[in-house]
């Protein structure tokens, strides 16, 4: 677990992010982040929603077509 500080920022409130974090989602500053409600809670995460579902699917398909994407790759 990390501890996130919140900091005004102009109108706003902004979180603090820690370095190890930053590199870890391996993103740095100017980056877009998503957070997105769970129901465990929030998730945090450089890729959006709709490329996750689209990962998802692509991994069913590679899973399901491994002989043919091994041949394809000879």
């Amino acid at each position: 677990m990390v501890a996130l500080k919140l900091t005004k920022v102009g109108n706003s409130v902004g979180a603090v992010i820690p370095k190890e974090v930053l590199q870890r989602l391996k993103v740095e500053q100017g980056d877009t982040v998503y957070l997105t409600e769970t129901p465990d809670g929030y998730r945090l995460t450089p890729y959006t929603p709709e490329f996750e579902a689209q990962m998802e699917i692509a991994r069913g398909i590679m899973k399901k077509r491994r002989n043919a994407l091994r041949e394809l790759a000879k």
